[in-house]
């Protein structure tokens, strides 16, 4: 399963900018609906766009790798 790191971009970007940003914030400057940003970041095994990860990581200045990894649940490990 695909797990998006996105609450840690966004803990990230806050840190490095001294600010707070919103989830609707987000939303407007990368053109992605917050109701697809917030399921991105809270539902376990969202599925989204390509267009989707490359806006947020365009926006974070980041590779594919820091804001999406493999995690391997522990009922499929033998």
């Amino acid at each position: 399963m695909i797990r998006f790191r996105l609450k840690e971009r966004v803990a990230d970007w806050e840190f490095r900018e001294g600010r707070r940003l919103t989830l609707a914030e987000l939303s407007e400057i990368i053109g992605v609906n917050r109701s697809t940003l917030s399921k991105i970041a809270n539902v376990k095994g969202y599925n989204t766009t390509t267009d989707n990860i490359d806006k947020l990581c365009q926006f974070f200045k980041c590779d594919v790798k820091d804001l999406m990894e493999v995690a391997i649940e522990q009922d499929s490990v033998s």
